[in-house]
Order: C-alpha cells, then sequence, then structure tokens
C-alpha cells in the first residue's frame, strides 16, 4: 500500500479493481489540518480520466505490471496492431487506450507494453525518439533573432514546433512526454 507521499506522477495504482497511472498529483498541507492529495488519474484500459483526492492516512494499493516487448506494426480506425517479440503472438490495443502515445509510432517500431493480469493494458514508449521530417516550410531570411521557431511535419503524421534550420529529409529528436523537439538526431 502507497501512502500519500509515495504516490507521485507515473505511479500505477489499482482504484475499484481497475488500474489507473497518476498524470497529475498536486501535494497540500493546509497549517493545522491534514496533507491532502489532488490526483488526476487515467484509466490503463479505456482512456478515462477520474479526478481523486486522498487525505490524511488514505492509502492506495500499487498495481503489479509485467512488461513485454513488442513491435507496432499498423493501425484501423479503431485498433493499433503490435506483435509481441517473444512469441511472435499479435494483439491489439483500443486507439482510445493509447491515442496520447500514438503519434510517436511508426511501423515496426519497438515499444514496451504493459500487462496487468496478463492482459495488454497499455504502452511505454522510451523518452526521446528520432523521427523524420517529411514537411517544413522554408525558414524566412533575416527572422532569426532569438530563438525562433517554424512548425514542421514528421513521419507519423504529427506537428511540431522546430529551430528554422530544421529542413525536409532531417532526422529530429522528439521528447516522448511533452511532445517538444530536443535536437537534431
Amino acid at each position: 500500500m502507497l501512502s500519500l507521499s509515495e504516490i507521485k506522477i507515473g505511479t500505477l495504482i489499482k482504484i475499484a479493481d481497475k488500474p489507473y497511472a497518476v498524470i497529475r498529483a498536486d501535494h497540500h498541507k493546509m497549517g493545522r489540518g491534514g496533507a491532502v492529495l489532488k490526483t488526476k488519474l487515467k484509466n490503463l484500459f479505456n482512456g478515462n480520466i477520474i479526478e481523486k483526492t486522498f487525505q490524511g492516512n488514505d492509502k492506495a494499493e500499487e498495481i503489479k505490471t509485467e512488461t513485454n516487448q513488442a513491435t507496432y506494426l499498423y493501425k484501423t480506425e479503431t485498433q493499433a496492431y503490435f506483435m509481441n517479440n517473444e512469441n511472435f503472438e499479435q494483439f491489439s490495443l483500443p486507439i482510445e487506450q493509447i491515442c496520447d502515445k500514438l503519434t510517436f509510432l511508426k511501423e515496426n517500431m519497438d515499444v514496451n507494453i504493459l500487462y496487468f493480469q496478463g492482459n495488454p493494458a497499455s504502452l511505454k514508449l522510451p523518452v526521446k525518439i528520432s523521427l523524420k521530417v517529411t514537411g517544413s516550410p522554408p525558414g524566412v531570411k533575416g527572422n532569426s533573432a532569438g530563438s525562433v521557431t517554424k512548425t514542421v511535419q514528421l513521419e507519423t503524421g504529427m506537428q511540431i514546433n522546430a529551430p528554422m534550420f530544421i529542413n525536409e529529409g532531417d532526422i529530429v529528436i522528439v521528447n516522448t512526454d511533452t511532445g517538444e523537439y530536443v535536437s537534431r538526431g
């Protein structure tokens, strides 16, 4: 069981026998009152987000998950398909379950799949990934004072702000937690 101080962003907990990931945790200590932890939790199976407040001596049960490596194959309108790298079985995850991570996936990319009670629940991406720039407007000459950026299109369809010197065909490194440009690859 986890106490208030142990519940942090990224922690996986169980509420009403359902697995949730903590996506926000705000700890408040009010004068003579007890500590309060306001959290935002994302259901690992359906992607629903709930808010829950923990007070005083409340505890949360940490869930046990397994992680297996899989290869992303393709997606349809409702499902994303993967192949387990150990036993080569194919399985799918609903798009709404992984929609925040889908923009980083390219075909044949290796990812870690989180399993809860033997069922694939979510995927875990590396913190930084390399993607190719497929669309980049030209930089405007003389528009280089300060940190000027432009919107570029990546091979997955995602658009990010990148420095003016990034051109079509370049490889860029993107942070998967923030969705922001990190550096040129």
